[in-house]
């Protein structure tokens, strides 16, 4: 019966035409490097016709603002591999492999190289490839970002990847076999398709960037081709076609070119009418600023830290705040977790990764000081704040101190005013005058007595 009713759908329903391969069809059409409009697909030649790939629609100076505020952010923030000691503390490894990796990935590039391109990619892709080569001991020795990349899975559910992107890693080694999960750090924002597959908040503004490059193209167009006046030339008379083109071009001598600026004298009653800008053309920069505010919104970026918009933070510490507790702070901890899921640590709280956001305050001098002239009052030992502010250490700046009205809530039971009902100690006896001359009197006799013992024992 199932049956019967398809056919019976499919013979009265209108199915929609799906093109076949290698037929024409509209656009737009998906290339290796990003989508081609359909205006531009009807031309065979549409990159000498002035068109271009838009890897996610129109390109935007917002979008731009963005990604490079993260990638450049998280490439000031040096990283360090911690774990914690039994004591509650925490040390810093400074001979693991993840530490040299830190310290200098690559022959070729800084940390802060790599930071900036992998972060930069994961806010424009959506996902970020680096494949580790191992040295002797079994140990990624060097990692090394790919532009592109692509997850492949075996028939038992092995991932592997297929990396290609850096031309002097492809010259160096063999990339031509899939690589084990295991050598590729994938750094990727949500899956919506696929596990494997992250995409970029970008997507979420396609409509908000397409119309700010449609008002932007529009007023790029109408400067281009000259297409409004300033001012509109009017008469009552009855003017020939001859006699209109006779007038504009002596009004465009006076005018234009060599002679902007020059005093037109105007016939025939004609009168010079400025074009004032209309209420919609009035509108377009408020319109550009929701968009913009849409952008920042989906890449949860205070406007603030592009120097824009109103600023409702007090200091810089509370703005930089408010942004770490948000995209900033996933961002970092996104890509503290990828080395770690690289390097096999034990993860939060035994074994980590950790990008210190105190760089981003480095300018804010008063602001630190006035932070640590509280710490070291609160059980923070000198030496930690001299060494963190990269002073060397002083004698006895080791141990902690307090103000000396911080005291255990026990010190103030030793402090407690005396028992009236308590029977009050005997005073001790003064001195005599009696007593004094006696012990005067036992001593002279004592040493009369020890004469008299010698004397008799000489004779």
């Amino acid at each position: 019966m199932a049956n019967a009713l398809t056919l019976l759908s499919r013979a009265f329903i209108p199915q929609a035409r799906v093109a076949k391969e290698g037929e024409y069809r509209p656009g737009p059409y998906a290339l290796s490097n990003g989508w081609l409009s359909a205006s531009a697909g009807r031309f065979l030649n549409w990159w000498q016709m002035g068109y271009s790939l838009n890897p996610y629609g129109q390109s935007s100076a917002m979008v731009e603002a963005c990604i490079s505020a993260y990638a450049q952010t998280v490439a000031m923030c040096p990283g360090d591999h911690w774990v914690t000691l039994a004591n509650g503390g925490r040390e810093r490894v400074v001979t693991s492999a993840l530490t040299r990796i830190l310290r200098k990935p690559n022959d070729y590039q800084s940390i802060s190289d790599l930071l900036l391109n992998l972060t930069r990619r994961l806010y424009d892709k959506g996902e970020a490839f680096a494949v580790a080569i191992r040295n002797n001991r079994g140990e990624p020795g060097e990692l090394h970002m790919m532009r592109d990349g692509r997850p492949l899975l075996a028939n038992d559910g092995s991932i592997f990847y297929s990396l290609a992107g850096n031309e002097i890693v492809e010259q160096r080694f063999d990339l031509s076999d899939p690589i084990p999960a295991r050598d590729v750090m994938h750094i990727r924002l949500h899956t919506p398709r696929h596990p494997l597959k992250g995409e970029s908040p970008i997507l979420a503004t396609v409509l908000e960037r397409a119309m700010a490059g449609a008002a932007l193209n529009q007023q790029v167009a109408f400067y281009v081709n000259q297409a409004r006046p300033s001012f509109m030339l009017e008469t009552d008379e009855k003017l020939t076609p001859q006699q209109v083109k006779d007038l504009r071009d002596r009004w465009n001598e006076q005018t234009q070119g060599d002679n902007a600026g020059g005093t037109p004298i105007l016939s025939w009653g004609l009168k010079a009418k400025p074009v004032s800008i209309s209420a919609a053309d009035a509108e377009i920069a408020n319109m550009l600023k929701i968009t913009d505010q849409s952008i920042a919104l989906a890449f949860r970026m205070p406007l603030a830290v592009l120097g824009i918009g109103d600023t409702p933070f007090a200091s810089t510490e509370a703005l930089m705040s408010s942004w770490k507790s948000s995209g900033l702070g996933f961002c970092l901890n996104h890509i503290e977790e990828a080395f770690g899921l690289l390097f096999g640590l034990k993860g939060q709280p035994d074994e980590y990764v950790e990008f210190d956001t105190s760089a981003l305050m480095r300018s804010n001098f008063k602001e630190r000081m006035e932070g640590w002239a509280i710490a070291t009052k609160s059980g923070i030992g000198i030496n930690e704040f001299r060494n963190a502010e990269g002073y060397a250490s002083v004698a006895h700046g080791d141990e902690p101190r307090v103000q000396q009205q911080v005291v255990p809530l026990s010190y103030g039971a030793k402090m407690q005013p005396p028992d009236p009902n308590k029977a009050a100690l005997a005073p001790p006896a003064p001195d005599r005058e009696e007593n004094n001359e006696e012990a005067g009197r036992t001593y002279d006799d004592h040493i009369r007595d020890i004469d008299a013992r010698i004397a008799a024992l000489l004779h």
